[in-house]
């Protein structure tokens, strides 16, 4: 669990260091970037670790019909974080489409994990994304794009599904196969 928690912290450090300390970033450059970027992917690893090796204690059973609501919230979050990069009418429909995306991603996953590494990995992500996006409000303003076309929203929706299909391929060869049954 210390790993989960140390993965969690450089995590949430890294993503902030930017709008925390943004002068310091400003004047690091490039080695700012990067040395963000290695933050965010060291917590990253820090976290897969810590979350596979941490030992298994139930704070709560999850019932059944929470895998079909995980199920349909997921598709609504790979749908949301595709917004991000969409060109089509949906385009500046929200300020923080890819935060919105990982709020709806962890509260799906604690929907259906009731275990103490699941609560501490997938709370505390949610707990940064809601962070995140309050921090961000604070320190900039923002402009919302044009919308674009409505056919690349048609784009976005068959993407969303491909992408939903490739998530749950990775889950399956994990080992967790995200579907009752």
């Amino acid at each position: 669990m210390t790993y989960l928690i140390l993965g969690l912290i450089l995590w949430v450090a890294a993503h902030l260091f930017k709008r925390v300390a943004p002068d310091l970033r400003v004047r690091m450059g490039n080695a700012g970037k990067g040395l963000a970027a290695v933050g965010i992917l060291a917590g990253l690893i820090l976290m897969i670790y810590g979350y596979r090796q941490a030992e298994v204690f139930n704070v709560w059973f999850p019932p059944a019909w929470t895998v079909h609501l995980n199920n349909l919230m997921m598709l609504a979050a790979v749908f949301v974080y595709g917004m991000s990069a969409t060109k089509g009418r949906l385009r500046g429909a929200m300020r923080h489409p890819q935060l919105t995306a990982v709020k709806i991603w962890a509260v799906a996953h604690l929907l259906v994990n009731g275990d103490l590494a699941s609560l501490v990995l997938f709370g505390g992500l949610l707990a940064w994304a809601v962070l995140e996006v309050v921090v961000i409000n604070l320190s900039e303003d923002w402009e919302r794009p044009q919308p674009g076309e409505a056919k690349k929203d048609v784009l976005l929706v068959v993407i969303t599904v491909v992408m939903f299909l490739v998530i749950t391929f990775i889950h399956n060869w994990l080992g967790v196969w995200p579907f009752p049954g």
